[in-house]
């Protein structure tokens, strides 16, 4: 089963009295274990068909269903507890709650979403930070820490629930060249492990770097194509929890 579908989604917005139309008729699928970057110009619809998926926004024509779920009929409720199962969602801005460590940010989903037990928490969330190379930095501020390693607890906080997709929304658009490897190689592993990954990025050579490349031009699929390269680093794998495989 398909756990991405995407099927003739259109979506406009009411712009000055008027509907501006950001898709139309999109539709592709992904499979589990995908990792897929999602390109195209600025203002042709990426971070909308991104949004889409997450139920941040809805479509005004199609549907979209998500490890088997219609996101686009779900209530605001029903869609809070949904993303707490299924759904980890990356920004390229951090979005950390400043006044937490990056160890209370990273256990907050679990929290909301009532997963672990209570004293369980903080110990997945340290192991969490570990796996992304912050095992050093859990106590501290994000405010106190470096862009990337803000990003990389971002990436922990995202595995949280331990959901079997990931979207990220040009996660390394903020950061400087070697820093943005280090976050790719992460997603590479993740990918390896079983998470599958859908990412915008204007990165035109991280983006042939991905197994597969969804373009979005003037709002529709101009090109969807498979690069599959040899992208996986075994060695480093030994290195992550065994998580669930979907």
């Amino acid at each position: 089963m398909n756990i991405v579908e995407i099927n003739q989604v259109a979506k406009s917005f009411k712009v000055g009295g008027r509907d501006l139309q950001v898709l139309k008729d999109v539709s592709f699928s992904v499979e589990p274990g995908e990792f897929i970057a999602i390109t195209g110009p600025s203002g042709n619809g990426k971070s909308t068909t991104l949004n889409m998926i997450s139920g941040i926004d809805r479509p005004t024509e199609g549907e979209v269903i998500v490890n088997g779920a219609p996101v686009h009929r779900m209530s605001e409720a029903e869609l809070a507890i949904w993303r707490g199962e299924n759904l980890g969602i990356i920004f390229q801005f951090f979005q950390m709650l400043p006044s937490l460590s990056l160890a209370q940010n990273v256990a907050l989903p679990m929290e909301f979403a009532g997963k672990y037990r209570h004293r369980e928490r903080r110990d997945r969330a340290l192991h969490l930070l570990e796996l992304v190379g912050l095992s050093d930095q859990v106590d501290k501020l994000p405010g106190t820490v470096s862009g990337g390693q803000q990003q990389r607890a971002a990436i922990a906080r995202a595995l949280a629930n331990d959901p079997p997709l990931l979207v990220a929304d040009e996660p390394t658009g903020n950061l400087d060249a070697q820093t943005a490897e280090s976050v790719f190689q992460l997603f590479q592993d993740l990918v390896g492990r079983g998470k599958t990954i859908l990412m915008v990025t204007h990165d035109v050579e991280l983006a042939q770097r991905m197994p597969r490349i969804i373009e979005i031009r003037n709002g529709t699929v101009a090109c969807d194509s498979i690069v599959a390269p040899e992208i996986f680093n075994p060695a480093r794998l030994e290195s992550l929890p065994v998580e669930r495989r979907q």
